[in-house]
């Protein structure tokens, strides 16, 4: 009963450490003056995929290489299978064309990165995670330097983003402090509750960690789907799964490497495959379609329930 406890009071400071990250975040960013899809791509994102990271470091310095890998594996299928699906199934999702120009590609070619470094290494060593973490701070820096001077005009305010520079310094501060004891508390819990019902650490770290520190994307999207904020929806999963990749498996391994033994062939397939498969449907007609939103979801229930059974 206790462990049950400690499990969603874990949730509840993730979600809600990450939500006042976000806020505060984004009302900085508008301050530098960058558009929309970049507060989205970055801001946002990051600010959204803060519990993973918390989470995947916690894991890697505890020793539990598959659930720090699964759950960056894991929330990339489900920030785009799930996520995305659900989102275009509420409102069919407008797409910046931008996205398809350079951002996408980022994300496809990450997740190759990653499916390569965990054949060669099976997980993820200090030189392979150098490089990533190098191409996430060079990805961040040519997406604001590229924002201000392009998108001058294209500035928008974010709901709940308009309050003063020092209170938005506390939330971000406030909200860091939330998601580390959160995750403290969520992977302790969630690693109890894996031994006890006789589940791998790679199944456990593959779909309740990463769906769970994925709330914070799923809240966001599907928000911003709902109050027709298409680039912000689209953006910030794009955005966490670059981040996941780069930043996360960027700074986890390290601290400490990752090496896996849970995470299949299957699960990185996939992964690579569901960023493939969202170009030409962000490519076809610039939208994804609810049609589209509703065979993503049959991909994540496909997997979730291939995860069960394996």
């Amino acid at each position: 009963m206790l462990v049950a406890l400690y499990f969603i009071a874990g949730l509840v400071l993730l979600y809600y450490g990450a939500d006042y990250l976000v806020k505060g975040g984004a009302n900085i960013a508008l301050k530098l003056k960058v558009s929309p899809l970049v507060i989205g791509l970055t801001l946002v994102a990051y600010g959204t995929s803060a519990p993973e990271l918390v989470v995947s470091v916690d894991a890697a310095l505890k020793g539990f290489g598959d659930v720090s890998m699964g759950n960056i594996v894991g929330s990339n299928i489900c920030n785009i299978a799930l996520i995305l699906g659900l989102s275009a199934v509420i409102s069919p999702l407008r797409v910046n064309p931008k996205l398809l120009k350079f951002d996408i590609w980022i994300m496809i070619i990450s997740a190759l990165i990653l499916l390569v470094f965990y054949a060669i290494s099976d997980g993820v060593n200090r030189w392979e995670a150098a490089l990533l973490l190098l191409g996430n701070i060079s990805y961040t820096v040519w997406s604001f330097y590229a924002s201000r001077k392009e998108e001058k005009n294209e500035q928008q305010e974010l709901s709940g983003a308009n309050c003063g520079i020092w209170l938005s310094v506390f939330m971000v501060a406030g909200g860091l402090a939330a998601l580390i004891g959160g995750a403290k508390l969520f992977v302790n819990s969630a690693v109890t509750m894996a031994e006890w019902c006789g589940v791998s650490e790679a199944v456990i770290g593959l779909t309740v960690v990463a769906v769970g520190t994925s709330l914070p994307e799923l809240a966001t999207s599907v928000v911003a789907a709902i109050k027709k904020e298409q680039d912000i929806a689209i953006g910030n999963v794009i955005g966490s799964n670059i981040f996941n990749i780069l930043a996360i498996l960027g700074v986890a391994p390290l601290i400490s490497p990752i090496k896996t033994q849970g995470i299949s062939n299957v699960d990185m397939i996939l992964m690579l495959g569901v960023s493939i498969l969202l170009y030409p449907m962000l490519k076809s007609g610039l939208k994804i379609s609810r049609k589209e939103g509703i065979l993503l979801l049959l991909i994540y229930i496909a997997y979730t329930v291939y995860l069960i059974v394996r």
